[in-house]
């Protein structure tokens, strides 16, 4: 049994941490999930968005009993001072959809977790209501499984795009499982030439946010021993 377990979104958020690491897939209620180990951690790429990680978190807590639960990966700058591969160890979860929220035992700042990928616009919204320093899909859904289970819960994100990085609506290349549809997308910006400045530039950004993030990681096993983990109890807040 795994006492670490790690849940990102997509396979290319982690790839440099788990390249080396030992696959395997696993069936849990009725879905098929890949699982990398080393050691004592096991990590799972659950998909894009917050129903997509529930289940993942779900999944590797009834297959690894794990004692600690970490929803790792990238997110958006809400703070116009954060820049890319910024390491996030935010003190406190926000929910934007129902305003409820977690508190960690340690960290500094407040991640909102929005139900798609926030516009320029959005994330100066998602500031204001909530003092928020970033923004993610996942991490709220993660602390909810583990709560109802039991598992003690943390988080590490890195910022993948600036406050006024802009891109259109990415939810049409995500299909029901949370799966990126990379060929569509890809097919999608090459018939739009004046978006490949972007394009290039998301891309550049990504690589630097994923190296950072599984520099960040690798401390895990070392830093888990050391400072432990609290079961987070959701709580609701008051939000304008």
């Amino acid at each position: 049994m795994s006492r670490v377990a790690i849940v990102a979104a997509l396979e290319r958020e982690v790839r440099p941490l788990v390249k080396e690491w030992q696959v395997s897939e696993k069936e849990s209620e009725g879905r098929r999930y890949r699982f990398f180990e080393k050691d004592d951690l096991v990590l799972v790429c659950g998909g894009i968005g917050p129903e997509a990680a529930r289940r993942a978190a779900e999944a590797v807590i009834a297959l690894y009993a794990p004692s600690v639960i970490y929803s790792v990966g990238f997110a958006g700058a809400v703070d116009p001072g954060l820049k890319v591969a910024d390491i996030l160890r935010p003190l406190r979860v926000v929910n934007a959809s129902d305003g409820s929220s977690v508190t960690l035992d340690r960290g500094q700042g407040v991640l909102v977790s929005f139900g798609s990928v926030a516009s320029t616009a959005q994330k100066a919204r998602l500031r204001d209501s909530f003092a928020a320093q970033a923004v993610d899909m996942e991490a709220s859904a993660v602390a909810r499984a583990a709560e109802a289970r039991g598992v003690g819960f943390a988080l590490v994100k890195v910022i993948s795009d600036e406050f006024n990085f802009d891109f259109p609506s990415m939810e049409r290349f995500v299909d029901r499982d949370g799966r990126f549809l990379e060929g569509r997308f890809a097919l999608w910006a090459a018939l739009r030439p004046w978006l490949w400045p972007r394009v290039a530039k998301l891309a550049r950004n990504s690589s630097r946010a994923s190296s950072a993030l599984c520099d960040r990681l690798r401390k895990l096993p070392s830093e888990s021993k050391s400072t432990g983990s609290s079961v987070p109890t959701m709580e609701a807040v008051d939000h304008p």
